[in-house]
């Protein structure tokens, strides 16, 4: 096998593929002076990884529902939860800064709100929060799981600087600057370890794959891969704020993931262009 610099041809070439993938992703954003984009990207294949701004902190928006997904699964291994127990739905919470009360009022799940004063199951409630990104059923798990106990088993899995302080619309703590932040690396790594079965336990992981696979909102990554690749994902929008962070499982060839925040763009519709022409560059540099 010809060999250059210490390293075999191919693995030069993979080297090579993945510098000029990340030349041609600072290009893209370029176009974007007054954004802030994190990308992360790693691939399984040859175990390399790209990230740009993939340290910065941004408004999680509902990609922190990852981590809330990923402490319900942990504690049914811990505590005598299951799945299928329930919670009374309700829409009153407590603000962590002063402890007065406040209710969701900007949502995009009708189904879970005809429920109030009902019982709705840990699942039901998880599936609602990752693929309609209930804000109701977010804050339901999170005042019964507690968000330090969110925190602590993200840092466990190796995150560095994602912070899940809160529940959602907290507006309170939103003055106070007690804000849920993210990073594209952070964002990857817990992707990375449920795909592996590494964040819970294979069982447990395959589901909560399964569920991100049921995702409603597809403007992003999935509009960037052909049509017949599975995503399992979860997006994330505040205002000038635009994020999806993905599991791609193409037809041939292992997996990869995929991260994108994105900061600064008021127009929608241009930080989701900016979204899918990413996610076209990575997959066709990556499994083309």
């Amino acid at each position: 096998m010809f060999i250059l610099n210490g390293c075999t041809a191919p693995q030069q070439n993979r080297i090579q593929k993945m510098e000029t993938l990340k030349t041609d992703l600072l290009q893209l954003i370029a176009e974007y002076p007054s954004a802030t984009v994190g990308i992360s990207v790693i691939d399984w294949t040859n175990k390399q990884s790209i990230n740009i701004n993939g340290d910065v902190r941004m408004h999680a928006a509902s990609t922190m529902k990852i981590p809330v997904m990923i402490e319900v699964f942990r504690q049914t291994t811990v505590r005598k939860l299951r799945l299928k127990d329930s919670l009374v739905v309700k829409n009153e919470f407590r603000s962590i800064v002063d402890g007065t009360h406040f209710a969701i009022s900007d949502d995009s799940d009708d189904e879970t709100y005809r429920e109030l004063g009902k019982k709705k199951s840990y699942y039901d409630l998880v599936f609602q929060m990752i693929t309609v990104s209930s804000n109701i059923a977010t804050n339901i798990l999170i005042d019964d799981l507690g968000a330090q106990n969110v925190q602590q088993t993200i840092e466990r899995l190796g995150t560095t600087q994602m912070k899940v302080r809160r529940g959602v619309e907290d507006t309170k703590a939103f003055e106070r600057g007690l804000n849920n932040e993210a990073t594209a690396n952070d964002l990857a790594l817990l992707l990375t370890r449920i795909a592996q079965g590494k964040a819970v336990g294979k069982e447990e992981d395959r589901a909560m794959i399964d569920i991100m696979m049921a995702q409603r909102f597809n403007e992003m990554i999935p509009k960037g891969v052909p049509n017949g690749v599975k995503v399992a994902h979860k997006t994330g929008e505040i205002t000038a704020h635009r994020h999806d962070a993905a599991i791609i499982y193409p037809e041939k060839g292992k997996p990869y993931t995929l991260v994108i925040l994105i900061k600064g763009i008021e127009d929608s519709e241009k930080a989701y262009q900016l979204g899918i022409n990413i996610s076209q560059k990575v997959y066709f540099a990556l499994r083309s």
